[in-house]
């Protein structure tokens, strides 16, 4: 059976020698040296389980770990060849983990996973790369009997999130696969705008999936996640929807809001107006709240002109860098990066051999 999306024909079979897909898993960790050793067995078993061989590969982002994490993951090197370590000297948090981690990988779809193991790497791979093949451009995991207290915190910002961005997802935050293509399109992501994966793509049109994944307690270490930051993910959620909204025409926001302050101040102007004419009485701190609306109004219509010259430039850059990989793409100065079936990657290679070796 054929799935056809925007032109592009796919079918199910996203596994066959035909088709041979890559498939990276994308694995950021801090202070999980305990679930490292689990985690590669279970991706390891997934990846035959699915017959990938040569054409599936785990990258690992070590994000400044003081446990031995990185340590712990090159030592695995040689058993697990798929395995590819990136270190970063200091936490980065989530979102530059992620960020290096999607400028290294190099498979056709991309996932990402916890190293918690509050995912199961062994179930989960496999149901997320099923649903792909139905035609999705993203799947979104939705975690099932899930019990470490943060449920209705959660539900609250899914929900949020649900009516501010028209995404049918239950689960924002948790276990995703993409097509690489999905990836490529991402604007940059700013610290902790990891949340907002699904609503972007969802903006750029790509098609979301949701499959039921089931959510187990963390088998060591400790959460890097606290309530606190519910409040600054809800403040996240707003600029987001703005910057959605706008960012490609940002004189309908800032224009608006100018003429509805000139609007405002000429209203008040023509009553300030008729009361003089009808009463001969002044009121002066109106009549200055109506000037300083005036001012207000003018001082944002001007900012609207000056946010579309930038978004102007912006897109001529984003036109110059396309027509530039174009050309080098057809000179042959790129070439896609793949896999070595059988052969340990570079990366990890390195790393186990020199454990304190880091990345940029």
């Amino acid at each position: 059976m054929q799935y056809a999306i925007e032109g592009v024909s796919r079918t199910p079979e996203i596994f066959s020698q035909t088709l041979s897909p890559t498939v990276s898993v994308l694995v950021p960790a801090r202070n999980e040296a305990e679930n490292i050793p689990i985690l590669l067995a279970k991706v390891a078993k997934a990846f035959d389980a699915l017959g990938l061989d040569g054409r599936a590969e785990l990258v690992l982002i070590d994000d400044g770990s003081t446990d031995g994490t990185g340590d712990v993951a090159a030592s695995q090197a040689i058993a697990y060849p798929f395995l590819r370590l990136i270190r970063h000297r200091r936490n980065l948090g989530l979102t530059a983990a992620l960020r290096s981690g999607f400028r290294a990988v190099t498979g056709d779809l991309i996932i990402f996973l916890p190293a918690d193991l509050e995912s199961d790497p062994e179930e989960d791979i496999p149901k997320l790369l099923h649903k792909l093949a139905e035609g999705y451009d993203v799947v979104a995991g939705w975690r099932q009997g899930r019990a470490d207290g943060k449920t209705f915190a959660s539900g609250i910002y899914n929900t949020v999130s649900r009516r501010l961005f028209k995404v049918q997802a239950h689960d924002m935050n948790w276990i995703k696969a993409f097509r690489r293509e999905v990836l490529l399109t991402l604007p940059p992501l700013r610290s902790d705008w990891h949340r907002f994966l699904l609503m972007i793509a969802a903006q750029q049109g790509y098609r979301i999936g949701e499959v039921a994944t089931h959510w187990y307690p963390r088998r060591a270490g400790r959460s890097k996640y606290g309530f606190s930051r519910i409040p600054i993910s809800l403040l996240d959620v707003l600029v987001v929807k703005f910057l959605l909204a706008f960012s490609q025409a940002p004189m309908r926001f800032f224009g608006g809001l100018g003429l509805a302050a000139l609007s405002l101040s000429g209203i008040t102007a023509v009553y300030l107006l008729l009361l003089y004419l009808l009463t001969q009485t002044q009121q002066r701190p109106i009549f200055w709240a109506a000037g300083g609306l005036a001012l207000a109004g003018l001082l944002l219509i001007l900012v609207g002109f000056i946010a579309e010259l930038i978004v102007s430039q912006a897109e001529q850059i984003k036109e110059m860098e396309w027509r530039l990989d174009t050309f080098m793409a057809e000179s042959g100065y790129r070439q896609k990066p793949g896999f070595s079936p059988g052969q340990p990657s570079s990366s990890a290679s390195a790393a186990a051999a020199d454990p304190a070796s880091t990345s940029p």
